[in-house]
C-alpha cells in the first residue's frame, strides 16, 4: 500500500445521503477475487440515470452515512479503482470506514456544512499529517484515530503491520515446541 500524506485535486460530488455498498458496487459484479477491475462498475445503476456525471477525481465529497449496508470490501476497492483517493462526508458506516483505511483510501469526516462548502469549492487539499482539509480559502481540521493515521502515513496495511513484528514472529517460531513431523526446512 502506498503511503497517504497529501491528496489534492478536483472534487467529485455525490450529494446523496445513505449511499450503501450495494449502490457503490452492485452484487452482480462481486465475482472476482482480485482487488482490481471493480472501478468500471462503481454506481452502475445510477450511472444510467440521465445527467449522471461523476468524474474520477482524487476526492469524492458525499452525504452522511456513506458506505452503509453490507460489509463488503469490494465497495472501497471499487472506489479506489475508479480513481478516488479520499472520501469526505459528514459520517460513514463503521465497517466501510475501516475497510477504506485498510487499503489506503482516506475517509475524512467533516460537518455537513463544511462538506457542502467543499462540494461548491470543487478543489481541495487534504493533509493527513496536519489533519486538515483546505478549500475555498479555508482550512478545516478533521480527526482520525492516531494508529490509523500512522498506518496510512507509513503505507501499512494489516500485513505490513504484522511484518513489522517479523523478528518476534521468527523468535516465537524458533522456540515453540513442535509435535509431529517437521514440515519446513527451518527446524
Amino acid at each position: 500500500m502506498e503511503p497517504v500524506r497529501v491528496i489534492e485535486g478536483q472534487v467529485s460530488v455525490l450529494d446523496r445521503s445513505d449511499v450503501d455498498t450495494d449502490q457503490i458496487i452492485p452484487k452482480q459484479f462481486l465475482k472476482r477475487v482480485e482487488r482490481t477491475g471493480f472501478g468500471e462498475f462503481v454506481f452502475h445503476d445510477w450511472s444510467k440515470e440521465p445527467g449522471w456525471d461523476l468524474p474520477s477525481n482524487p476526492i469524492l465529497a458525499a452525504g452522511r452515512n456513506f458506505g452503509c449496508g453490507s460489509s463488503r470490501e469490494h465497495a472501497p476497492w471499487a472506489l479506489e479503482d475508479y480513481g478516488f483517493r479520499a472520501i469526505v462526508a459528514p459520517s460513514f458506516a463503521d465497517i466501510f470506514f475501516n475497510n477504506c483505511t485498510k487499503i489506503g483510501l482516506l475517509p475524512v469526516v467533516l460537518s455537513e456544512a463544511d462538506v457542502k462548502e467543499l462540494m461548491a469549492a470543487g478543489h481541495a487539499r487534504i493533509d493527513l499529517e496536519e489533519q486538515e482539509v483546505s478549500f475555498a480559502g479555508r482550512q478545516v481540521a478533521f480527526e482520525i484515530d492516531p494508529e490509523i493515521a500512522r498506518r496510512l502515513l507509513e503505507g501499512l496495511d494489516d500485513i505490513g503491520v504484522t511484518l513489522q513484528q517479523s523478528d518476534a514472529i521468527e523468535r516465537y517460531e524458533a522456540q515453540r515446541e513442535r509435535s509431529g513431523p517437521v514440515t519446513n526446512t527451518l527446524a
